[in-house]
């Protein structure tokens, strides 16, 4: 009895936080009309913000705002258009998300009866909105992020992470106007439409006790 109430006890001092706040940078990648192939040879930048709700050590909800940088060249392509044209372009895009993740392993540090691990790969999907402007052209469209990534816990709040996503949008004219519809294909859900990935470093910080509570039954 007196070991078990020890227990409790020190359960009910572990902390564990409700939300989750920080930033991040990394790369960004382009796949559409020019650059069909490889995504990562026109590489640009982008920086990102994040808020979670954790859920419980498997899932978190996350909010997220990138602001970022994409470039396509069609020289680098060994496609041809028609006109035997090249095109180059450098967008600058925001996008406003809400994501889902799940952790594969339960994510934390203290409590061992809940075999909390401070490392985790997860995958994570949402939705979101882009925003973009090229060659003085802006737009909006839906966009559906998709990815894994790897977290890290050096101390009870702070978290590292490593994220990669990609991102399919519901336009063609990210890459700008000259190609939208360069080759006269009608766009469909996975067909002449853009896509654009990011690989994020993230730094974030963990608040708001949440109530501990002791299970503990005799």
């Amino acid at each position: 009895m007196i070991a078990a109430a020890s227990g409790c006890l020190t359960a009910k001092a572990q902390e564990d936080f409700r939300f989750d706040a920080g930033g991040g940078i990394g790369m960004t990648g382009y796949l559409g009309d020019a650059n069909t192939s490889n995504l990562w040879s026109s590489p640009s930048w982008d920086l990102e913000c994040l808020f979670r709700y954790i859920v419980n050590p498997r899932w978190a909800l996350k909010s997220n705002l990138y602001i970022g940088n994409l470039n396509g060249d069609s020289s680098k392509m060994t496609n041809i258009f028609p006109s035997d044209e090249t095109y180059r372009f450098s967008t600058t895009f925001y996008e406003l998300g809400e994501m889902a993740e799940f952790n594969f392993f339960n994510y934390g540090m203290g409590e061992y009866y809940r075999k909390l691990k401070r490392f985790s790969p997860y995958i994570t999907a949402g939705l979101g909105i882009t925003l973009w402007s090229v060659e003085g052209k802006t737009g909006a469209a839906l966009s559906i992020p998709l990815g894994i990534g790897f977290k890290y816990k050096p101390s009870r709040r702070l978290n590292l992470g490593l994220e990669f996503l990609m991102k399919k949008t519901f336009t063609d004219r990210l890459d700008g106007p000259a190609l939208d519809d360069p080759i006269g294909i009608e766009s469909s859900f996975m067909k002449n439409t853009d896509w654009y990935s990011t690989l994020t470093f993230t730094v974030s910080y963990e608040f708001s006790k949440r109530c501990a509570v002791c299970n503990y039954k005799d």
